[in-house]
């Protein structure tokens, strides 16, 4: 009869490495373009509030001007028809 040897290997210890990786910038750069978007839109937001002043201002305005323009040609018509 033959005689069998087995040969039994041990597992390899394990080594475990841990590697930090930094973020690449990904989120500053995130951070810093979501703050430009926000100060535009506020830029574009008061600019638009002015305008609307503005134009509610000059609107203002002519609407005065209309009403003194009415004044004055009721004062003529009322003149006009004392005189007749």
């Amino acid at each position: 009869m033959a005689d069998y040897q087995v040969d039994q290997e041990r597992p390899a210890t394990t080594t475990t490495i841990i590697e930090k990786r930094s973020g690449g910038g990904g989120a500053m750069f995130a951070i810093l373009l979501l703050v430009v978007v926000v100060a535009v839109a506020a830029f574009f937001l008061i600019s638009s509030q002015s305008r609307k002043d503005n134009a509610v201002s000059t609107a203002a305005t002519q609407v005065g001007q209309a009403a003194s323009d009415v004044g004055d040609a009721a004062k003529d018509a009322a003149g006009t028809v004392k005189d007749q």
